[in-house]
C-alpha cells in the first residue's frame, strides 16, 4: 500500500511537472509575440515622431537665422551712417531678450532636445528587441534541454526563430520604410 501512494505522488509529481513546463512554453510564446509587437510599436513611434521633431528644429533654425540676418544687416547700415530703426526694430521683435551685441538664441536647446528624442528613441527601440530575443533564446534552450524537451516534442512546441519583418512575417507588420534608419538632415 506504501508503495501505491509513492507511485500515485511521483505520478502527480510528473503530471504537475509537465503542466508547469507546458504553461511555460505557452506563456513564452506569448510574450515573444508581445515583444514582437513592442518593436513594431517601437519602429512605428519612430516613423512618426522623427521627422516631425526634425521639421520643428529646420523651422526654428530657420527663423532663428532669420533673425541673425536681419541684425546683421542692420548692423551694417548702421555702421554706415543710415537709418536702420525700423530694420533693428523688425529684428529686435522677434528676440524675446534685450540684447543688442549678441542676442542669446535658443536653437541650441531645441537641438539638444532633438538629440535627447532620437537617443531615447533608439533606446526603446534596442530594448525591445533585446527583450524579444532573450525571451527567445529562453525559449529556445528550454525546449532543446532534456527533460523539459520532451514536454515541448510531446505538445509541438517548435523553435521560434524571433523577429521577422514584413518580408517573413504574418504577425508583425512593420514597412521597410520603418525599418530603416531615421537620418536627420538640419
Amino acid at each position: 500500500m506504501n508503495i501505491l501512494y509513492i507511485l500515485l505522488a511521483i505520478g502527480a509529481i510528473l503530471i504537475g511537472w509537465v503542466i508547469s513546463q507546458y504553461n511555460f512554453f505557452v506563456s513564452s510564446k506569448a510574450r515573444i509575440k508581445a515583444s514582437i509587437q513592442e518593436i513594431g510599436n517601437q519602429l512605428k513611434r519612430q516613423a512618426d515622431l522623427i521627422p516631425n521633431l526634425e521639421a520643428s528644429v529646420k523651422g526654428y533654425l530657420k527663423h532663428e537665422k532669420g533673425i541673425l540676418e536681419m541684425l546683421s544687416e542692420a548692423r551694417k547700415l548702421v555702421s554706415k551712417g543710415q537709418d536702420a530703426s525700423k530694420q533693428i526694430g523688425q529684428a529686435l521683435s522677434g528676440l524675446k531678450i534685450v540684447v543688442e551685441s549678441n542676442p542669446e538664441l535658443k536653437a541650441n536647446t531645441v537641438v539638444e532636445n532633438l538629440m535627447g528624442e532620437l537617443r531615447d528613441t533608439a533606446d526603446k527601440v534596442m530594448y525591445a528587441r533585446r527583450l524579444m530575443i532573450d525571451l527567445t533564446a529562453d525559449y529556445n534552450v528550454k525546449r532543446a534541454t532534456f527533460p523539459t524537451n520532451l514536454v515541448a516534442q510531446m505538445f509541438k512546441f517548435d523553435e521560434l526563430k524571433g523577429l521577422e519583418t514584413e518580408e517573413g512575417g504574418d504577425f508583425l507588420k512593420v514597412t521597410a520604410t520603418e525599418m530603416k534608419s531615421t537620418k536627420i538632415n538640419l
